[in-house]
């Protein structure tokens, strides 16, 4: 079979086959975080809907994050994996919701700082459920738009993706016309999907920042900067190798540094969630002692 049959009707992931020292110690340490991925936000969902104290706008928005962790991590890591163990095999061609979950649970933290009395008004069902389904629309729409884009461009048999994972920067660069349309597309989803939800998720934290500081009490300002600490760390160490990975220019990013930002992103970021929001949150920490408690039959109190 050659690398560039025209008669291929998917791509060639190369992955990490430059570097073969590596990919047996990857593929072992990517199924050890892809099993906790999926025990930590199958935890965080579960624990979401068995304890009443955690039916609040917060935690519906962050079992929603974890359920889009789990369907992207296992539409991307088990490939990963085959290709880490057996290289050189041949795929078909498959968002944006994250980013637009996260912008809406920074409202949601804005809320409970600055609006604390009027929480349940404001963050009542019919409004969580709305802005949940936005969220995943506009990443289902952004998909749809950027793979129909990405997918009509001619390959002149090239079919060899130096990536891991058939993401839309590294297709745009095996296509042999001129791509500055596909680029430009990517550039304002890019300021749609990540610049605008950056900017109104440092907006509510500006306003937080500001209510904090009113605050005179020490034990007040710590329990606020407590509600917001957790989402704001998942923020900034997502949108952080987000924005380095896709607002770069298409050309200017290399093979090896794309594949290593688009590999934490896909396989660590993942992770945090889960560790974050349990390890810095008494309430999950205490509704998963409960829980436990009652499967095993024992009072950790």
């Amino acid at each position: 079979l050659g690398l560039n049959d025209s008669s291929l009707t998917g791509f060639i992931l190369l992955g990490f086959s430059d570097h073969p020292q590596l990919q047996k110690i990857l593929f072992v340490v990517i199924l050890i975080l892809y099993l906790l991925t999926i025990l930590g936000n199958t935890t965080i969902i579960l624990i979401s809907r068995l304890e009443s104290k955690l039916h609040t706008p917060m935690y519906f928005f962050l079992s929603h994050l974890s359920f889009l962790d789990l369907c992207f991590t296992s539409s991307v890591i088990p490939q990963l994996l085959i290709n880490l163990w057996d290289p050189i095999r041949p795929i078909s061609y498959g968002g944006s919701t994250e980013c637009v979950l996260l912008a809406v649970m920074s409202y949601d933290r804005y809320v409970a700082v600055c609006r604390p009395l009027h929480y349940l008004v404001l963050m009542h069902p019919h409004l969580c459920m709305t802005l949940s389904s936005v969220a995943w629309l506009s990443g289902v729409a952004t998909t749809l738009v950027q793979s129909t884009l990405t997918m009509q461009l001619p390959f002149c048999g090239h079919r060899q993706v130096d990536h891991f994972i058939c993401e839309v920067p590294v297709l745009i660069k095996l296509a042999c016309v001129d791509t500055t349309f596909n680029e430009a597309e990517l550039f304002v989803a890019g300021i749609l999907f990540l610049i605008v939800p950056v900017s109104f998720i440092l907006f509510s934290y500006g306003y937080i920042a500001q209510a904090v500081l009113r605050i005179k009490s020490a034990a007040g300002r710590k329990k606020a900067f407590g509600i917001c600490s957790s989402h704001l760390i998942v923020a900034i160490i997502f949108y952080g190798t987000i924005i380095f990975m896709y607002l770069q220019p298409v050309k200017s990013q290399s093979k090896d540094q794309g594949k290593f930002v688009s590999l934490f992103y896909t396989v660590v970021t993942p992770i945090f969630n889960p560790v974050i929001y349990t390890l810095r949150n008494k309430e999950v920490k205490a509704s998963l002692k409960k829980e436990l408690g009652k499967i095993l039959g024992v009072n950790f109190t």
